[in-house]
C-alpha cells in the first residue's frame, strides 16, 4: 500500500505541475530553463555615461529547474515536497532587470547582482547618489531578480513565483505568527508588518482558534484580546490575470490599534512556500549569465567565445545583505555543476543576522529589532565568518563552513555603522557570542565599522528638528566611503589587489565595551537621555523540529538565554573610538550617535526607534555649554569659532580618507557640500 500511496502522489504532483503552465519538455540541459526578454530599451533615454557610452534596460522573466535529489538543493526546505514537472525536477520563475552597456565590450567585465530589499532596489541610490552615474561611467552591469515569495505586485517591485510544498496525505498545515506594530493610531493593518507584503490566510480552523495579544514591551506579559473584538481580512491581489502567491490580509481591532503596543497573532495556515527557491535563483541566474553559451544569454555576444561577465559581485543592503550571508551559509555560492557563483561580496549594513529566508512558512521580510520583531529566526547563531562554539548548544560553525568546503569562498566586505552594534547586534560578527573576546576574521574577510552613522545614510545636512524619535535623526552621508569601498573590492576580485586593512572596535584594544554607563563612556548630557535597551539576541526554542528541519512549531518561542552584544566605546566629545570615521565625524560640530529613542508621540517611549541614529550639536562657546551643563567641547573650542578654520580642518580630514583609500578624488566636491551644510550659520541654525 505504501508503494502504491507513493506512486500516486507521483502522478498527483506531475499533474499540478501540469496544471499550473509549467512548460514539460524533456530534462532541460541547465538550471535555468530559459530567459524570456520581455522588454528591452535605452536607458534614461539613451544618455551616455563617459567613455562607456549608452546603457539598455533589458526586463523579463526566467524559468528556472531544480533537481531535489542534487546535494547543492538539499539545503532548500520541503523542496522535496514540491510539485515536480515531468523532467523530475521543480519548476518556478521569478523576474529580472539588467542594466547593460549597449555595447558590452565597452563594460568593464564586472556582473553586480544586487539582492533587492523586499522587492526594491536600493544600490543605484546608495553608490550613485551624491555622485551621478557612478556605477555606469565605470561599466558595471547591472542585475536584479525577484527573490521573495511574499512581496506583493505593484511600484516596479521584483517578484518570485515560487511553488508550495504538499504532504503526502494532503495539505501542510501549521501554525504561523505575525507581529504588528503601529506608530500611529489606526483601524485596520497588515498583519505582515510591512506593506505591499502578502500573508498566508488562515484556514477554516485557524481564523476560528486564533489568538490576539498586545504588549507594550518585548518582554511584557501578553494580554489576550477576545476574538470578538477582532477579525482579519484576506484581499487577493490579481497580477497578470491571477492572484499573486500571497494575499494582502489586514487586521482590524475595534477601538483602534494603539501607536507603539506590539500586537501577536497566532494562527493555522496551510500549504508553505517553498521559499528556499529564492536563493538557488540568484545562484542559477548568476551562473548561467557568467558560464553558459547560449541563444538566450543577453550577456554573451553573438560569435563570442566568452560571456562578457569575467568576474562576479553581489550587493545586499540590511534585509539583503543578510540574504548573502544566508545564501554563504546555505552552500549557495557552489551550483549543481559545482561552479563558483561570486567572486566577491558587499554585505552592507546586514549585522550579525540571518533570516527567516529558508524555512517552512518563512517570512523573509522580518527582522530582528530591539522593539519590534525581536522573536523571529534572524538573530541566530552563527553570526560570525570566523568559527565561534554557541554557548547553549555547544555547536561550533561560521558562516563559511559550507563555503569552505566546495572551496568557492568569496572575497567579502562586510560594512556596518553605528548603527548596527546597537539595532543590529553588530559586535557579534567580530567577537565571540559571550562578548568576552575578539575574533580573528578569515583572510578573505574585511570588515569596516563607519563611525557616527545610522543604518541609511543620511542627506548630509543636519535635520533641524526630531521626527519620530527624541534627537534629531543622523544625517552622516557615508556613500563616499561605499563608492571607495566598492572600487577597493572590485580590485581585489579582479586584479588582486589587497583591500584596505578591516577597521573596526576591539576589546583588546577597549575601543569595544558594554553597552551600559559608564562602561560605556558616555557621558551624560543635558536634555539627553541614553539608551537603557538595546537589541540583544537570544536563543530561542522555536520547537523540536527547528534544528534540524527548520520547522517552527512553538509560537511564540521560549528565550533559554542570551548572547552578549557590546558597542564602540565613546571619547571625550561623545563621538565613537576605534570607528572608521567620514570626514563630518572626524571633524564634528557635534555628537552622532547609532541610537535613537521613540518618542513619546509615537508610543513605546524611550525603546530604540528602529534602525535609527540621532545628532547633538555642540555649543557654540565654551560660556554656553558651561551654562548648559555641556561636557563637551564646544565649537569655539575646538575650531576658535571659525568657519575658515574648520572647513581647512575638514579638507584634511577628506585627504586622509582619500590617502587610506575610504574616499575618492571625485568626491572631494561632495564632501565640501557636507561641510558647508554641517557649520552652523551665525544665527545658530544650519543652513
Amino acid at each position: 500500500m505504501q508503494t502504491v500511496a507513493r506512486v500516486f502522489r507521483q502522478v498527483v504532483l506531475v499533474c499540478a505541475g501540469v496544471c499550473a503552465g509549467i512548460a514539460l519538455p524533456g530534462r532541460a540541459p541547465a538550471e535555468v530553463v530559459r530567459v524570456e526578454v520581455t522588454s528591452r530599451e535605452p536607458y534614461r533615454g539613451g544618455q551616455a555615461f563617459g567613455q562607456v557610452g549608452p546603457y539598455e534596460r533589458l526586463r523579463g522573466t526566467v524559468e528556472f529547474a531544480l533537481d531535489p535529489e542534487h546535494e547543492a538543493n538539499r539545503t532548500i526546505v520541503d523542496l522535496s515536497l514540491a510539485a515536480r514537472a515531468a523532467d523530475g525536477r521543480v519548476h518556478f520563475r521569478a523576474d529580472f532587470d539588467l542594466l547593460v552597456p549597449r555595447e558590452l565590450s565597452k563594460s568593464n567585465g564586472v556582473l553586480l547582482y544586487e539582492v533587492n530589499n523586499r522587492g526594491n532596489r536600493l544600490c543605484l541610490g546608495l553608490f550613485n547618489g551624491g555622485c551621478p552615474d557612478f556605477l555606469f561611467r565605470r561599466g558595471y552591469i547591472v542585475l536584479w531578480s525577484g527573490w521573495i515569495a511574499e512581496v506583493l505586485p505593484g511600484s516596479d517591485r521584483l517578484l518570485l513565483e515560487a511553488p508550495r510544498a504538499r504532504g503526502e496525505n494532503g495539505p501542510i498545515r501549521g501554525l504561523v505568527r505575525q507581529e504588528l506594530v503601529p506608530d500611529s493610531p489606526r483601524t485596520e493593518m497588515t498583519v505582515a508588518h510591512w506593506p505591499n507584503i502578502g500573508a498566508y490566510p488562515p484556514t477554516e480552523q485557524g481564523q476560528a482558534r486564533a489568538t490576539l495579544t498586545w504588549r507594550l514591551r518585548e518582554r511584557d506579559p501578553r494580554v489576550p484580546i477576545p476574538h470578538a473584538q477582532w477579525r482579519l481580512h484576506v484581499k487577493p491581489v490579481v497580477h497578470r490575470g491571477r492572484p499573486s502567491l500571497l494575499p494582502l490580509v489586514t487586521l482590524e481591532v475595534a477601538g483602534g490599534l494603539q501607536p507603539g503596543y506590539i500586537y501577536e497573532l497566532i494562527y493555522e495556515a496551510q500549504d508553505p512556500i517553498v521559499q528556499g527557491v529564492g536563493l538557488a535563483g540568484i545562484r542559477d541566474l548568476v551562473a548561467m549569465l557568467r558560464y553558459e553559451k547560449r541563444t538566450d544569454n543577453p550577456l554573451w555576444p553573438a560569435g563570442a567565445d566568452r560571456s562578457a561577465v569575467r568576474h562576479t559581485l553581489a550587493f545586499g543592503a540590511s534585509q539583503s545583505g543578510r540574504c548573502l550571508r544566508q545564501f554563504l551559509y546555505d552552500g549557495f555560492n557552489r551550483d549543481e555543476r559545482g561552479r563558483r557563483v561570486f567572486d566577491g561580496m558587499f554585505i552592507h549594513i546586514a549585522g550579525a543576522g540571518l533570516g527567516f529566508f529558508n524555512h517552512r512558512f518563512a517570512s523573509p521580510t522580518r527582522h530582528g529589532g530591539q522593539h519590534d520583531n525581536h522573536s523571529y529566526p534572524v538573530d541566530i547563531f552563527p553570526f560570525s565568518y570566523a568559527p565561534t562554539t554557541d554557548p547553549f548548544t555547544g555547536r561550533t560553525a561560521s558562516i563559511l563552513d559550507r563555503a569552505r568546503r566546495d572551496g568557492v569562498v568569496p572575497k567579502i566586505f562586510h560594512v556596518q555603522t553605528s548603527a548596527e552594534y546597537w539595532h543590529r547586534s553588530g559586535s557579534l560578527v567580530h567577537t565571540d557570542p559571550l562578548g568576552r573576546k575578539d575574533v580573528s576574521l578569515p583572510p578573505e574577510v574585511r570588515l569596516y565599522a563607519i563611525g557616527g552613522a545610522q543604518h541609511g545614510p543620511g542627506s548630509g545636512r543636519p535635520h533641524p528638528r526630531r521626527t519620530r524619535g527624541t534627537l534629531p535623526l543622523n544625517h552622516t552621508d557615508y556613500r563616499p566611503i561605499c563608492r571607495a569601498l566598492l572600487v577597493a573590492l572590485t580590485q581585489w576580485v579582479t586584479d588582486n589587489i589587497p583591500p584596505p586593512p578591516s577597521i573596526y572596535p576591539r576589546i583588546d584594544q577597549g575601543t569595544l565595551v558594554p553597552w551600559e554607563m559608564p562602561q560605556s563612556g558616555w557621558q551624560p548630557l543635558p536634555g539627553v537621555r541614553y539608551p537603557e535597551v538595546i537589541q540583544q539576541p537570544e536563543w530561542f526554542d522555536f520547537g523540536p523540529e527547528f534544528e534540524s528541519r527548520r520547522i517552527l512549531t512553538k509560537h511564540p518561542p521560549e528565550s533559554r538565554g542570551r548572547y552578549v552584544v557590546l558597542v564602540p566605546r565613546y571619547g571625550p566629545d561623545n563621538n565613537e573610538l576605534g570607528m572608521l570615521l567620514p570626514a563630518n565625524v572626524a571633524v564634528p560640530t557635534g555628537t552622532y550617535t547609532g541610537w535613537n529613542l521613540r518618542h513619546r508621540t509615537i508610543g513605546a517611549e524611550n525603546e530604540l526607534l528602529g534602525l535609527a541614529g540621532g545628532f547633538i550639536p555642540f555649543a557654540r562657546t565654551r560660556a554656553e555649554r558651561l551654562r548648559q551643563g555641556d561636557p563637551r567641547p564646544s565649537l569655539e573650542e575646538l575650531y576658535g569659532g571659525d568657519r575658515r578654520r574648520y572647513l581647512q580642518a575638514f579638507d584634511a580630514a577628506v585627504t586622509q580618507l582619500i590617502e587610506r583609500r575610504f574616499s575618492l578624488a571625485e568626491d572631494r566636491d561632495r564632501w565640501r557640500q557636507i561641510a558647508e551644510a554641517c557649520w552652523p550659520s551665525p544665527s545658530g541654525e544650519t543652513p
